[in-house]
C-alpha cells in the first residue's frame, strides 16, 4: 500500500476517545466542563423531560382532548356480495370460506371478515365469515345459499 497524505493515521493507542471533561483550567474542559453559565442544563442531575418546552405551556396541554376510543372495538375487512360472485365465477367456486378470501388477495389472514350486502348475487354459495350483515344472509340464503360464522 502506498503512503500519502489521504491514508496516514495515528499510531495505535496515541489517542483517547472521550474528553476529560471538569479537570481543572489546564485541560481546556474545565471550569463549566463545557456546559456554559447556569441554568438548567448546567446542573448535575438534568434530564430533559418529554414535551418540556422551556416553561411555555406544553403543546399536548394547550389541545383541547375529545373522543373516546373503544379498546374492545373489532375491526372487520368488508367484503360485498359482488365480490363473492365474482370470485366464485372466476374461480368456479360454491364455497367461499377465510382461505379462500386470502388467496384472492382480498382480505389478508389478520382480517376478521364481514361480508355485507352490496350487489347481487345470483349463485348459490356456502359462505363461512366472521361476520355477516342482515341484508348479505338474506341474500345469500335467498338463492339457497348458506352463512357460517367462524
Amino acid at each position: 500500500m502506498i503512503m500519502n497524505l489521504s491514508n496516514i493515521k495515528p499510531a495505535q493507542g496515541s489517542t483517547k476517545a472521550n474528553k476529560r471533561l471538569g479537570r481543572g483550567q489546564g485541560s481546556g474542559g474545565g471550569g463549566t466542563a463545557t456546559r456554559g453559565h447556569k441554568g438548567a442544563k448546567s446542573r448535575s442531575g438534568y434530564s430533559r423531560k418529554i414535551g418540556f418546552e422551556g416553561g411555555q405551556m406544553p403543546l399536548q396541554r394547550v389541545v383541547p382532548k375529545f373522543g373516546f376510543k373503544n379498546i374492545n372495538r373489532v375491526e372487520y375487512k368488508a367484503v360485498n356480495l359482488d365480490v363473492l360472485q365474482q370470485l366464485a365465477e372466476n374461480r368456479n367456486l360454491t364455497t367461499i370460506d377465510h382461505q379462500t378470501l386470502v388467496e384472492a388477495g382480498v382480505a389478508s389472514k389478520n382480517h376478521k371478515v364481514k361480508i355485507l350486502g352490496g350487489g347481487a348475487l345470483t349463485l348459490k354459495l356456502n359462505v363461512k365469515a366472521h361476520a355477516f350483515s342482515k341484508s348479505a344472509k338474506e341474500a345469500i340464503e335467498k338463492v339457497e345459499g348458506t352463512t357460517e360464522i367462524i
